[in-house]
């Protein structure tokens, strides 16, 4: 199979993921997230938010497109010069599929699927958007929002941003229960958290876990880890206290979901490798990250 062929495929795979992703997000925000009145976290929370504020205190409706459209603008140009080009690019056309399908969505399907109770409009609703945020992950893009600032930051100046976004989507809860009614804040907090559950069990390959690899060929399963990860490793030498021999511990971090793969293959060329995986919660120094692009 030629490089350009799969080139080829992985644009199609990216783009369908993209279009999916977008769809169920819009789907979610016109039924869940509506029958309960919810307010997620980001910029679709605060899209909504505005709406609400439009409709119930000024007597206006404002399109969900507009705003979210306007709110991403800067954000994106940012992470278009600075993260990745095609990153950027399918990003925003997730957000341009959401916002418009969010406002097109035919209101007579909409009504068919709207829930009467508040806490399975927050379960299911947060269930539906993790899965909905999964797929542009797995796409190599982003739902946009604050995730384009949190990925900026993160990227441009080796700081983790996601303590900031909290603190941002506690603000827009706040304004949500002042203006309106607690309950509907304190459901929007549950819907949150299933999310986070919900993309913590699908996407793990920004997880990083140490690897200690005992072996009798250290070089060829070296050779492998640099090949298939781009990442280096530690050569240890120990002894051995059952048999008292020699042995060499390798050292390595990759990401979580290059274990499975790299196990197989060390397994090949040393059935007999003992090999350890632990979770890493934090890195500093030199480490190889995946292109976003």
């Amino acid at each position: 199979m030629t490089e350009a062929k799969v080139s080829g495929q992985g644009a199609v795979r990216r783009l369908l993921l993209v279009v999916l992703g977008a769809m169920l997000m819009a789907f979610n925000i016109n039924t869940f997230i509506h029958a309960g009145g919810l307010i997620p976290g980001g910029f679709t929370g605060l899209t909504l938010l505005i709406q609400e504020i439009g409709l119930h205190h000024l007597d206006v409706h404002i399109p969900f497109s507009i705003v979210l459209y306007t709110l991403n603008a800067v954000p994106a140009a940012i992470c278009f010069r600075f993260i990745g080009k095609k990153f950027t690019l399918y990003s925003v056309l997730m957000i341009f599929i959401c916002g418009l399908m969010t406002d097109l969505m035919p209101a007579l399907f909409i009504d068919s699927i709207q829930l009467h109770d508040t806490l399975l409009s927050a379960v299911f609703g947060g269930i539906l958007n993790g899965i909905a945020i999964s797929l542009c992950l797995f796409a190599g893009a982003t739902s946009g929002g604050t995730d384009f600032i949190a990925i900026f930051i993160s990227e441009k100046y080796r700081r983790d941003a996601w303590k900031h976004i909290f603190v941002g989507n506690c603000v827009i809860l706040a304004a949500a229960a002042v203006l309106f009614t607690l309950d509907k804040a304190l459901y929007s907090i549950i819907f949150q958290f299933t999310t986070t559950m919900v993309l913590q069990s699908f996407y793990r390959a920004y997880q990083m876990k140490t690897m200690l690899i005992i072996t009798e060929h250290p070089k060829e399963v070296y050779a492998v880890i640099r090949e298939k990860t781009h990442h280096g490793a530690t050569a240890i030498t120990g002894i051995g206290m059952y048999n008292t021999k020699e042995r060499i511990l390798l050292y390595s971090v990759v990401y979580s979901d290059e274990v499975a793969p790299l196990i197989k293959d060390i397994h090949a060329i040393d059935p007999g490798a003992f090999i350890n995986v632990i979770k890493t919660e934090q890195i500093n120094g030199r480490f190889f990250r995946k292109s976003r692009d």
